[in-house]
């Protein structure tokens, strides 16, 4: 269990001037620990002391950055057991997912700090005219300023692992707001950053309520925002963000095309996983299914019984497969979900039911595409399953719709493969595998309401830096 309070840490340093967020074991409903809670004023210290480090982390040599983000690497393997169940028992996360998550804070630590020394310019040939005769160019990437982190609660450590690690490597200070109701990773993260020589004001993570989390947004002194979480949200800060550059990583309602020529034993046992895992808590769960209609009866039957043998309940069982939804407000708003389609017309092929913050995983067939199950982000564990005879009708059909964050796609024909990755209107497709497939190298992110920009350790430090161009005329 979790027996102790947290701090924030504010310029590097823990500070407990209250203990006012309670964070609860996700599957008992019981208070695990508390957590100190950031003002307004905290929040305005924070950003000051990173405008303050700018100059500090700008000037520090890129082996010096690559030892603070490799001692985080070597204490997060250390502290890897601590750092699992301190997840599954805040997120509600089974154990199993929670180990791969440490694993995951790992890898993208270890990325960022190979990243790290290979942030490079270039030389430009500016000789393309007469007028230009004797000039040439040098081009160099330079931090971008203090940032601003906004983290969720389905992936607490690697979701914010994925922002603050390529600030370390890129030489950027931040502020970063974890989610209220899963803090405890952002700020075990800290607790290992503060061991090392960051410049003072270098990093601060600042736990607050969502309505006085306003700086984290407005203030013109940070240079960029990157926030993981819902649509409605994400939209509405980059509107108030002002001149600051804006990464969002949003939501999906995920679909993934199993086509006839698949290896239905391998389709079924990469969808559970891909629907089901971490109780479909995932903005890239699989949510959509297209089958195509020469196997949908067998893999249906199939994808049903699997599901039925998931083990359901307390996540620190190994056993344990699905384990609650982050709340039971938003178990009951997924189950009304449910009962809608049930009412529409839908069969309910396994699970739909519900208690507390436990949801069954579901499976549903023969829903019409209108209902909020197909048209919006279920983001717990929920799949609707349909047929297709054509292949790029199922590409219309998985383009129908206001997400695009990324698509999965069984098949062995390489032409639609190509005809997949052209038309499918998502920020990444994934053959012979669920849309959830994620390592932490790739570019991720969406298009349409999934997002602006992408993820993904050198993708994310192209996106804290800025070119500075260098010109010298040789008379």
């Amino acid at each position: 269990m979790l027996n102790k309070t947290f701090p924030f840490y504010l310029a590097n340093k823990p500070e407990s001037p209250n203990a006012d967020l309670e964070v609860t074991d996700k599957y008992t409903g019981e208070v695990a620990t508390r957590v100190a809670m950031a003002s307004a004023s905290d929040i305005d210290r924070g950003i000051s002391a990173a405008v303050e480090a700018a100059p500090a982390m700008a000037a520090m040599p890129p082996f010096e950055r690559q030892t603070v983000l490799d001692h985080c690497v070597a204490r997060f393997r250390e502290r890897f057991d601590e750092l699992a169940m301190a997840l599954c028992i805040e997120a509600g996360k089974p154990i199993k997912d929670s180990r791969g998550e440490v694993t995951r804070l790992i890898d993208t630590f270890r990325v960022a700090a190979e990243e790290s020394v290979r942030i490079d310019g270039e030389l430009l040939n500016l000789e393309i005219s007469p007028r230009a005769r004797g000039y040439r160019g040098m081009v160099k990437h330079v931090p971008i300023g203090p940032c601003s982190f906004i983290s969720p609660f389905n992936f607490p450590l690697n979701l914010a692992a994925h922002k603050v690690a390529p600030a370390l490597a890129a030489g950027c200070p931040f502020v970063l707001k974890p989610a209220s109701r899963t803090p405890i990773g952002a700020l075990m993260i800290g607790e290992v950053l503060a061991e090392t020589d960051l410049p003072a004001g270098a990093f601060s993570i600042l736990p607050c309520h969502r309505d006085g989390a306003d700086l984290f947004t407005t203030d013109e002194r940070l240079k960029l925002l990157s926030f993981t979480g819902s649509p409605e949200v994400g939209w509405a800060l980059k509107a108030k963000a002002g001149k600051k550059p804006v990464i969002l990583e949003l939501g999906g309602n995920a679909a993934c095309i199993v086509d006839a020529d698949t290896d239905i034993a391998d389709a079924v046992d990469r969808l559970v996983i891909g629907a089901f895992y971490q109780s479909g808590q995932s903005c890239i769960g699989v949510q959509r299914i297209l089958i195509h209609e020469s196997i949908y009866d067998e893999l249906r039957d199939r994808l049903v019984e699997k599901t039925k043998t998931l083990v359901a309940g307390d996540p620190k069982n190994e056993d344990t497969f699905i384990g609650p939804m982050i709340s039971e407000g938003e178990a009951e708003r997924l189950h009304d979900w449910i009962n809608e389609a049930k009412q529409a017309g839908a069969t309910v092929l396994c699970g739909g039911g519900r208690e507390g913050a436990m949801l069954e995983a579901t499976l549903l067939e023969d829903v019409p595409r209108d209902l909020k199950v197909c048209t919006e982000e279920a983001f717990g564990p929920v799949a609707v399953l349909s047929r297709f005879s054509d292949f790029g009708e199922a590409l219309k059909q998985t383009n129908d719709s206001k997400f695009g964050l990324q698509a999965g796609v069984f098949t062995r024909d390489w032409y639609k493969i190509q005809q997949a990755w052209d038309t499918l209107e998502v920020g990444g497709v994934v053959i012979g595998d669920v849309p959830s497939w994620r390592v932490d190298n790739m570019p991720y992110g969406g298009v349409k309401d999934s997002g602006l920009g992408r993820e993904g350790i050198r993708y994310a430090i192209h996106d804290m830096t800025e070119p500075r161009l260098l010109v010298i005329r040789t008379p």
